[in-house]
């Protein structure tokens, strides 16, 4: 493909302003997740009513969720991916305001998902509904938040790919510095972790599962999109490859979760303590 004909991925990230405040496009996404999210989740709610979920404990695990989300995503990244740029600002505000800075992008799905994790036990503290119970509801709905992450880095012209001149549909990211058609990683990963996850997960609990297998499904099945999507994309200027030409943070970091997920649902299915019927999805 030509630089003459590839699409210019090259989007205004402010939606709208209202009263001088920009609305981003990166945080509509988010807010697109989140309320997707709680839809399908009251969902879940009513059609499983032997979870002893209300929409009340819907209302709340949200609020929990959402910062463990946030917060979780944006401190992992900061600690996965920036800390060396966070270290080298001047005074410790501008530190404060780079952690804080979400509307540039830069979140973290592992430091989301180990906030999300820690939100879910504070959550189940209080209504002791069962952890993995709780668990696998949110590995249903995760990927539209997925998903929708992805379109927002998209929109802001970031994670790019693999420069790939051949392709019919490489595009042209300009925030790489060069006009170079390059894989569409963002729209990989929003097909595989969104759509096709999504996808599978639903097809699996067309019949009843044991707790955690499906948390199981959702490990394995992210860990593997994201390693594959991971040889196509570049990985952050200021770290590189941390091995050859092919090592990234996002493979070093992914991979454990395919472990973690194969061992959930050996537990899951051999696991006899684990497998109370009424608890199942």
């Amino acid at each position: 493909m030509s630089e003459a004909s590839a699409f210019v991925v090259q989007f205004d990230p402010v939606a709208i302003e209202i009263f001088g405040w920009a609305v981003h496009w990166y945080g509509i996404m988010y807010l697109i997740g989140f309320v997707a999210g709680w839809w399908l989740t009251r969902y879940l709610a009513r059609s499983h009513p032997q979870w002893g979920m209300t929409a009340q404990h819907v209302d709340d695990l949200l609020f929990y969720m959402g910062l463990g989300v946030i917060l979780g995503g944006r401190i992992g990244y900061i600690l996965f991916y920036d800390m060396g740029n966070v270290l080298r600002e001047p005074s410790l505000s501008e530190a404060l305001l780079r952690l804080v800075s979400l509307h540039k992008g830069g979140m973290s799905f592992h430091g989301g998902l180990l906030g999300v994790l820690l939100a879910i036990w504070l959550f189940n503290r209080k209504f002791r509904l069962g952890y993995f119970i709780i668990v696998d509801c949110m590995a249903l709905i995760a990927p539209i938040g997925l998903g929708a992450g992805r379109i927002g880095n998209f929109i802001n012209g970031e994670l790019w790919g693999r420069p790939a001149p051949e392709l019919a549909w490489a595009m042209i990211f300009p925030k790489s510095g060069d006009l170079l058609p390059r894989h569409p990683t963002p729209l990989y990963e929003a097909l595989l972790e969104g759509v096709v996850l999504f996808a599978i997960l639903w097809w699996f609990i067309r019949k009843p599962r044991p707790v955690m297998a499906i948390s199981g499904l959702f490990a394995l099945f992210y860990g593997l999109f994201r390693v594959v999507v991971e040889f196509y994309r570049l990985p952050d200027a200021h770290i590189g490859y941390l091995a050859g030409e092919w090592l990234t943070m996002g493979m070093v970091l992914s991979t454990p979760l395919c472990v973690v997920g194969i061992l959930l649902l050996y537990l899951s299915y051999n696991n006899h303590n684990m497998q109370n019927t009424k608890k199942s999805l």
